[in-house]
């Protein structure tokens, strides 16, 4: 949907989790399986933001997810995570200028399992979300987005939030869209 609406100076990354799993990469529920998929996410997720940044072809890139999401993934103390993929929080909040997280419905505002990626029951995704946000509110500008029964109000301030990032040439879209209500 917000791809239509940006200008070529916006690169969107795809999810790496996405790029695995949707892969083939085993999706095992052992400590080792667990830490070797955010391992090959993580690096996954790098390598694509390394591109968007040397390619110069791009004003930002805008990530479905990022690079500490893993920590909410990650089957043993925070603290490996760090030591085992040789970054810190520091590091990572360092290579995003904005984090805009959109809190995980619940079974009543929409969680579903239209993503055949997606296997957590919506408890779950609500427990790992929580997490998520612990990990990412420490950044400077962190946003969140609470889930809403309409989907259409919680893209509407996710865009709204986006466009403040942009660069002048690519907010045209978004501010149509928004002033449109969010329909086109």
């Amino acid at each position: 949907m917000i791809k239509k609406m940006l200008c070529e100076h916006v690169a969107i990354l795809p999810e790496s989790a996405s790029i695995i799993f949707g892969g083939g990469f085993w999706r095992l529920e052992t400590p080792t399986g667990k830490a070797a998929a955010q391992k090959a996410i993580f690096h996954i997720q790098r390598d694509m933001e390394e591109l968007v940044l040397n390619e110069k072809k791009w004003a930002l890139g805008l990530c479905d997810r990022g690079t500490l999401d893993g920590v909410a993934y990650w089957p043993s103390e925070e603290e490996t995570f760090w030591s085992t993929l040789r970054t810190s929080k520091d590091i990572e909040y360092s290579r995003y200028q904005a984090v805009i997280h959109l809190r995980a419905p619940s079974e009543t505002h929409g969680y579903n399992h239209q993503n055949p990626l997606r296997i957590e029951t919506a408890l779950q995704a609500q427990s790992i979300d929580e997490k998520i946000h612990r990990i990412w509110s420490g950044h400077p500008k962190y946003h969140q987005v609470e889930s809403s029964a309409n989907f259409m109000e919680k893209a509407n301030r996710a865009i709204q939030l986006i466009s403040q990032e942009l660069p002048e040439c690519c907010k045209k879209g978004l501010v149509e869209f928004a002033r449109a209500g969010g329909t086109r």
